[in-house]
């Protein structure tokens, strides 16, 4: 019988001895044009946190407090980030640091995979005196308690467990699938199959404890790209093969014949939120009431992010319903409907938000609490005066000026107008961090 995630009250474990991998991924073209000037994991998320924060948090609450992330694409922002957010004492004997992609004499080649980034700091990953070694995607919206998983490997004498999802078959063509034996050890790999690949993948997931309703519904098994390794499994298979660059694909697949590859059932929310309609209803879902997919407010398992010391939000005479807004904001006489409105955003007199996400400001400009002005020489951070934006990411540090309409009436699907500040991706307007709109800009 498979692991579940709900398994709740069960005795922890020592996590002392496990050490945590994040995967910041490759350069995030899916995420493109939020990942022009950032890695993804320092996506903003939620208004106030970034993708990182996720795993990381997720370790923490698991008691798991040594983490490495690996990255190599504009890491600036998600090194600044870590290094101001997550200081763990030295009498917990745990850190967060980040492991960018570096030329040595041994190696000039940049990340060529999962495996390949974990490969190349192998020798860094040796010096720690750990038995496991949990390996984490910086992409995923999802709540998981590891000792549950790591439990679960320890009790089968996995050599490898990957953690895995019960899914329908509109989802089921997206994820490398899997099917497993009675004792939940995996004896089948296929990535991302379809048509009549697709079906003989099909499996009866009441196995996995799922109802009978649930399973009919549910009858493939994804991989969630979340695994625990033995460390001596992990350090053989990334030396003897390295000409395997990716996990899912290679290191994997070819280890279920010799290694005992073990399944653990996680039957809860799960998002791969690396694209960017994935991105955009995954935060506004956060907006929903009463029952949000996925919640922030779970006292026993926060979502820690950096700590700013932001006054509150002053809202003066606005019409706010089924929206999230963060701290140290100033709403004028402004109507916001199913949004998330990100720190230090700014919005002036007579503005409509609507299923949009606005991610804010990195500072406070000079005299942020002003009265609103269209007569000016700059155009300043926020949302000009009498302006509507409908279905739209406003990315950091964005002015957008007076009487401006992001609405994308003639319903484009994608466009790329860097030169005049945005893009379009599955019909969502997305203006560019940094970017200004004029007075009167229509989208």
């Amino acid at each position: 019988m498979i692991s579940s995630s709900a398994n709740r009250g069960v005795k922890r474990i020592s996590m002392k001895n496990v050490l945590s991998i994040i995967l910041g991924g490759g350069a995030g073209t899916r995420l493109y044009p939020l990942t022009k000037m950032r890695a993804k994991p320092a996506v903003p998320l939620a208004g106030k946190h970034r993708l990182i924060d996720i795993p990381i948090s997720n370790c923490i609450n698991s008691n798991i407090l040594k983490i490495y992330i690996l990255t190599q694409f504009n890491s600036a922002s998600l090194n600044r980030h870590i290094s101001r957010t997550y200081c763990i004492s030295d009498f917990q004997q745990g850190f967060v640091e980040t492991l960018a992609a570096q030329q040595t004499p041994g190696n000039l080649d940049w990340f060529q995979g999962t495996a390949d980034a974990v490969r190349q700091h192998l020798s860094l990953f040796q010096e720690l005196d750990v038995d496991e070694y949990l390996i984490l995607s910086g992409d995923h919206l999802y709540r998981m308690d590891y000792q549950d998983f790591i439990r679960r490997h320890r009790e089968t004498g996995a050599d490898i467990t990957l953690a895995v999802l019960p899914v329908g078959e509109e989802r089921a063509s997206s994820f490398g699938l899997v099917k497993i034996n009675d004792a939940g050890r995996i004896d089948q790999f296929s990535e991302k199959p379809k048509g009549d690949p697709l079906r003989q993948m099909q499996v009866d997931t009441t196995r996995l404890g799922l109802s009978t309703d649930e399973a009919k519904n549910k009858p493939y098994i994804a991989s969630m790209g979340i695994y625990v390794f033995k460390r001596k499994v992990l350090i053989d298979l990334l030396n003897q093969h390295p000409d395997h660059t990716d996990f899912g694909k290679e290191i994997i697949p070819n280890s279920a014949k010799d290694f005992n590859v073990q399944a653990y059932l996680f039957n809860d929310y799960w998002e791969d939120i690396g694209t960017i309609e994935s991105f955009f209803n995954a935060n506004l879902d956060l907006a929903k009431q009463p029952d949000p997919s996925f919640s922030f407010y779970k006292k026993s398992e926060p979502i820690y992010t950096r700590a700013r010391y932001l006054p509150p939000t002053k809202q003066l005479e606005c019409h706010v319903s089924q929206s999230m807004i963060s701290e140290g904001c100033i709403l004028k006489e402004c109507r916001i409907s199913h949004s998330v409105i990100g720190i230090r955003t700014r919005i002036e007199t007579g503005c409509t938000i609507s299923n949009s996400l606005l991610m804010g400001a990195d500072y406070f400009q000079s005299n942020f609490e002003r009265e609103g002005d269209c007569n000016r020489a700059t155009i300043p951070i926020g949302i000009g005066a009498n302006s509507e934006i409908h279905n739209a990411i406003i990315d950091k540090n964005a002015r957008i000026g007076c009487n401006v309409k992001i609405l994308n009436k003639d319903n484009v699907e994608e466009a790329d107008r860097e030169e005049d500040g945005f893009f379009i991706r599955s019909g969502i307007v997305i203006v560019l961090k940094d970017a200004t709109l004029q007075d009167g800009t229509v989208i």
